[in-house]
Order: C-alpha cells, then sequence, then structure tokens
C-alpha cells in the first residue's frame, strides 16, 4: 500500500461497526435512538472511507508521467480552436489559419487581443496577463508552422459575382478609390512582411465576418488603419463576393510571406510598422 493509502485509508476492523449486544436493540428509547443514529453516522463514514481509498487505489495504478514543461504542451489551448498546427479548424473554419503568417502580425494581433483593441472575449481572456516576451515567443513558434492547407469549400458564384470579386482583388476598383487586395497581401495571398497576413486558407465566413468588423469599427488597429478606411469603401455584395472569390482558391502549402517591398504600399498602414 503506497503512503498516500495508508494516510487516507485507516484499516477499518470488521466488526467496527456491528451490532452491539450489549446495549440490545430494546432498551429506553432516549438510547436506543441514540445508539442508531450513531451506527448510522458510523455506516455512512464507512461508506465514504471505501469510495474514497477505491478512486485513491485507482489513482495509484496509474502511472504518473512527468509533465512535459514545453511551449507546444503550453499552447494546447490554442490548438483547440486554432487546431495542433495553427491550420485552423471547424467545417467552415471560422477560427483562422495562423500558421506561418509572419511573426510581426501574430505578436500585434495577440498584443491588440490582451489590450482589449481586438475584442473576442475568449483571446482578450486568455492574453490579458501575458507578458510582451511570451506573446512574441508564441509568435515566432505559429509562424513557422505550415500544415497543409485543406481543399477550399466550394463557394457558389454567378459570373457576374465571380468578375467582382476577383477584380477587387486583384485590381481593386479606383473609380471608388478601393485598391487591390494583392497590392498589399502579395499576388499569391500569401501576405507580406513584417506584418501583412495572409489570405489563402482562410474561408467565406471568417473573411466576410472580419471586413464587416472593420467596416463598422467593431475591428480596429493602430492608425492610420488602412484596413478600416477600404472596407468603409466596400458595399455588403462586394464583402460577399470577395470573400467567396478568396475562400475558393486553392492555397498551395509551403509558399510563404512574400518580401517587404520598397514599393510604397496603396495606404499608410499604422499595424505594419513600429
Amino acid at each position: 500500500m503506497s503512503a498516500r493509502r495508508r494516510e487516507f485509508c485507516p484499516v477499518v476492523e470488521p466488526n467496527a461497526f456491528a451490532h452491539n449486544p450489549e446495549r440490545g436493540i430494546a432498551g429506553d428509547a432516549a438510547s436506543d435512538g441514540e445508539a442508531m443514529r450513531t451506527r448510522a453516522w458510523q455506516l455512512l463514514l464507512s461508506i465514504a472511507t471505501l469510495v474514497s481509498c477505491s478512486a485513491v487505489a485507482a489513482a495509484d495504478a496509474v502511472p504518473v508521467r512527468p509533465f512535459a514543461d514545453t511551449l507546444e504542451q503550453r499552447l494546447a489551448a490554442c490548438a483547440i480552436c486554432h487546431g495542433k498546427e495553427g491550420e485552423g479548424t471547424g467545417t467552415k473554419q471560422y477560427y483562422p489559419r495562423i500558421a506561418g503568417k509572419p511573426s510581426r502580425y501574430l505578436y500585434l494581433q495577440l498584443v491588440n487581443f490582451r489590450e482589449g483593441i481586438r475584442k473576442y472575449p475568449q483571446m482578450v481572456y486568455l492574453m490579458r496577463y501575458m507578458p510582451d516576451a511570451y506573446l512574441q515567443e508564441i509568435a515566432d513558434y505559429y509562424s513557422r508552422l505550415d500544415p497543409p492547407y485543406p481543399s477550399p469549400l466550394t463557394q457558389t458564384l454567378s459570373t457576374r459575382e465571380r468578375e467582382r470579386g476577383e477584380a477587387l482583388v486583384t485590381k481593386g476598383d479606383s473609380v471608388h478609390g478601393i485598391p487591390a487586395c494583392v497590392a498589399c497581401h502579395g499576388k499569391a495571398l500569401t501576405g507580406m512582411l513584417p506584418a501583412i497576413p495572409g489570405l489563402q486558407g482562410l474561408q467565406f465566413d471568417y473573411i466576410a465576418a472580419q471586413l464587416s468588423a472593420w467596416k463598422s469599427n467593431a475591428r480596429t488597429a493602430k492608425a492610420p488603419d488602412c484596413m478600416r478606411e477600404i472596407a468603409a469603401k466596400l458595399t455588403g455584395p462586394d464583402i460577399a463576393v470577395i470573400a467567396k472569390w478568396i475562400a475558393s482558391q486553392p492555397a498551395v502549402t509551403g509558399a510563404r510571406p512574400a518580401p517587404e517591398t520598397r514599393q510604397k504600399l496603396p495606404l499608410s498602414c499604422g499595424s505594419q510598422f513600429d
């Protein structure tokens, strides 16, 4: 028997709770009632002791494995939503793929959640007391991962929607002052260093929700907030066709964010630089 069982599971004598013939079942009512109450409490105590000891014995039978205090182990909570390798989860993958995105982008998002600039409650709660150095470590870890992309879900697009979506993503709309998505997110939509995220592999629900959040000012970033400025010019149908078109494109595993360009971006983005 282990020390733990000896401590919590004392040996119970077989006759410890047996009927005492000296008292008898008869006798005066007060004494008899007291004896029955005492025996009832003793019986409950013995049952509780046996149940507790059974649980301790079962625990003793399971070998204790040392806890591996690794970053991967600590990020198991992130895997619940974002997948074991940051690949995104769910049939529609509302929880986005974070693997392979620029480290600087991931770090800034974690900081924004911690500071309440981004307001998704679960992320705000998880990040609340995380120091900068640890957030950077998490961002670096996920930026190095490169799990395979799933096949894109079929998106129902009319010819007109497909043409409009492709035009907005690849060429923009100069009439309404809307730059092309690829001008910042890269020709292959893999993102760009140091802090522009890739869009490939994201699903319709997530893309549409984020563009709508920018448009409604529910999501913000460091000024000048270029995405809010762009989204403000998009109509609801524009947001839908952009999201559908991007989500319908096959993604290329192994593609990395484009290197930082010296070419001036269409808009000044405060989140891109310190």
